[in-house]
């Protein structure tokens, strides 16, 4: 067991190095300069395709409403609506990083990592706008009659073959990933606040869990995306009106918070309380790396779910993905972060779920903590239903349909272990995984970006 416990505590300070290198950057010789070449790269994409769209996204976003409204239209190809394409990405996003990943980031990097959070989402709307289109536009019917699509799909139909080895990379990182970050992670914290909230067993809590999500993913797709359709607008709706309550209580104090995340984004977070401080690099890495994680813009984990849906154009499923980012980040993740800024429980010095059940206890009492483990549940609930599809149609890709039925049973079963394991491995493992997700994709928006450019130029030119 000794042996074992060394090459786990190796094999953990291994994955840790690679996640520091990948998230937070390589350090360039003795200089004590470190280049943060994926953070770079997240951000420089979104600022290119922003600008390169003159800011489209951002000007246009009630036309992504309306669109959203109107609906698809019966004759469109596709398999589930726009609406329900849309509530399947939710479903992935919207998970525990919107409560516990939101206070982890002000809890390392400060208030001033929300506005890198913000920063992040803005520009990461043109970069989902780009990942859709892409997506509808290079999808295929795959053996069962359903559309598949996704970075691996339009760098294998988009760019010459000698770049197909990054959509094959791109798919085995997000087969792998979906099953840590996707699967286990969420386990374990759906087991971990059933306990301590209702004294529910992990072991129980698994088995269950697993029953529930074996139970949906088995219709595919179309099942899915209905029960996201259903819980998606609900949870996210109850969740934004406890935090509303929360944020009522302390109207006066949100002006004064406001200062606090753009002063603190540039001059850094001096200690205070609990709170050990915060340079300015920690700000920016945490909140960057928080609202990666919180929208997957730049990941294109979501273009996977939006190239089922029935749409008879790619600019219109575009815009409709770019509602995704907003609502995850720049609303829900926001909401989390002014409730723990408004209440001053981020000086507190806990960190992740215990200062998000801090924040609402302030003002809700030990209902607040019912409120966190049932959000919490619902929340990585639906992330297992969003994630066992991305992972799906990656394994699909690698591996042809036959590997379907043997991923969701890896799902299923993936479910109990992560809700009673440590998870520590499985985290930092994950963080990995995301980054090298986010490569290959970085790469092909990159280079396809004349045709995202070209594709909304003829739309606009007929539709203005």
């Amino acid at each position: 067991m000794d042996t074992v416990d060394a090459l786990l505590t190796e094999l953990e300070s291994f994955l840790g190095t690679l996640s520091g290198y990948i998230w937070a950057g390589i350090p360039w010789g003795d200089s004590g300069i470190v280049i943060p070449v994926l953070l770079t790269l997240l951000l420089g994409v979104g600022i290119y395709l922003t600008l390169s769209l003159r800011f489209l996204p951002w000007r246009r976003l009630p036309y992504g409403v309306g669109l959203l409204i109107r609906g698809a239209q019966s004759t469109a190809p596709g398999d589930v609506t726009p609406f329900q394409a849309l509530m399947t990405t939710l479903s992935a996003t919207v998970g525990t990083g919107n409560i516990v990943g939101v206070a982890t980031a002000i809890a390392l990097g400060g208030p001033g990592a929300i506005f890198w959070m913000w920063v992040t989402a803005l520009f990461g709307m043109a970069t989902k706008y780009s990942e859709v289109l892409l997506a509808v536009r290079f999808r295929e019917l795959g053996a069962n009659g359903k559309h598949v699509g996704g970075p691996m799909y339009y760098i294998k139909n988009g760019l010459h073959k000698r770049w197909h080895w990054l959509a094959a990379a791109y798919a085995l990182f997000g087969a792998i990933a979906g099953l840590g970050i996707g699967n286990m992670v969420q386990a374990n914290s759906v087991a971990d606040a059933m306990e301590s909230s209702f004294n529910m067993p992990a072991w129980f809590s698994g088995i269950i869990l697993a029953a529930l999500v074996g139970f949906v993913i088995i219709g595919g797709i179309r099942r899915i995306a209905a029960v996201a359709a259903k819980l998606v607008p609900f949870m996210a709706v109850g969740y934004i009106a406890c935090a509303s309550i929360v944020i009522g209580t302390h109207l006066q104090d949100i002006p004064a918070v406001f200062m606090l995340i753009i002063e603190s984004a540039f001059t850094g977070t001096a200690a205070t309380g609990g709170f050990a401080g915060a340079a300015v690099w920690a700000a920016i890495r945490f909140g960057v790396a928080r609202g990666v994680f919180s929208n997957e813009a730049g990941l294109g984990s979501g273009s996977i779910a939006h190239a089922a849906a029935k749409t008879n154009h790619p600019v219109k499923q575009g815009f409709i993905g770019i509602l995704g980012t907003f609502i995850d980040t720049l609303l829900i993740c926001t909401m989390t972060a002014f409730v723990i800024l408004l209440t001053g429980a981020w000086t507190s010095g806990e960190n992740g779920h215990a200062l998000s059940n801090l924040a609402f206890n302030s003002v809700l009492g030990d209902t607040g903590s019912d409120i966190i483990a049932v959000g919490l549940v619902i929340f990585a609930f639906t992330t297992l239903l969003g994630w066992s599809y991305y992972g799906e149609r990656c394994a699909e890709y690698l591996f042809g349909s036959q590997a379907i039925l043997p991923y969701r049973l890896l799902w299923v079963i993936a479910i109990p272990l992560g809700a009673i394991g440590s998870l520590k491995i499985v985290w930092v493992f994950s963080d990995v995984m995301n980054g090298l997700m986010a490569l290959p994709n970085l790469i092909a928006l990159a280079m396809l970006s004349p045709i995202v450019l070209k594709i909304t130029r003829d739309y606009f030119s007929k539709n203005a």
